[in-house]
């Protein structure tokens, strides 16, 4: 998902997108991608804010479907799109995640937790670094909030079922919507906490951490 408009990282975002900021000499998004193209066979990226220039990197780098999703929050396309005729598990990356990417875990946890429409995956939380808090039991969420601290939180990867939640959720715009129907009817999961190096870039601080 690469179609944010990046105003915490104002005034690097005046004139591209966040995807597109260079992080160690390359695009942000080309972390993600270049681990993703020869292990995954459809690499499909969400645009929107300055979406041509980052159409053409992500097609130059392999990635084989682009959904203009520009004006529309950042669920619209699971419900909008051919994706939402997908019926097997597809796993959503945020395009500012910094993170060493372990496939097998979370294949294996998504399996173990009997494919559900969407599973989040948790990380310990990070100094200065927000995210939904999750509250759960037995790998079920009960609650996600920012108001309330817990010992882990999202970390933008999860793993969904687009024809799953087309079937058991009403057409939502945000992943808010979806999370809220989910937890509702105790649809959500959440895997075991993510074994490896994460981190995320939304500011300017956080850009500095990483070099």
């Amino acid at each position: 998902m690469a179609a944010g408009r990046g105003m915490r990282m104002m005034p690097l975002t005046q004139d591209t997108s966040k995807a597109m900021i260079t992080i160690n000499n390359f695009p942000l998004i080309a972390h993600t991608i270049r681990q993703l193209i020869n292990v995954i066979p459809n690499v499909a990226i969400t645009v929107g804010y300055k979406g041509s220039d980052l159409a053409r990197f992500v097609i130059d780098e392999g990635s084989s479907m682009i959904f203009n999703t520009n004006g529309h929050g950042n669920a619209w396309w699971i419900f909008n799109t051919l994706m939402s005729h997908i019926d097997e598990p597809v796993l959503v990356l945020t395009c500012d995640n910094i993170v060493e990417l372990d496939l097998d875990f979370i294949y294996d946890n998504y399996n173990r937790l009997s494919a559900p429409p969407c599973m989040v995956v948790p990380v310990p939380p990070i100094a200065d670094v927000s995210g939904d808090y999750i509250f759960g039991n037995n790998h079920i969420v009960e609650d996600l909030t920012r108001e309330t601290p817990s010992e882990i939180y999202c970390s933008g990867i999860q793993v969904l079922n687009p024809w799953l939640i087309n079937k058991h959720v009403g057409k939502a715009d945000d992943f808010n919507e979806v999370w809220r129907h989910l937890i509702s009817n105790k649809m959500l999961r959440y895997s075991d906490t993510y074994p490896l190096k994460w981190h995320t870039i939304n500011t300017l601080q956080q850009l500095a951490t990483v070099y």
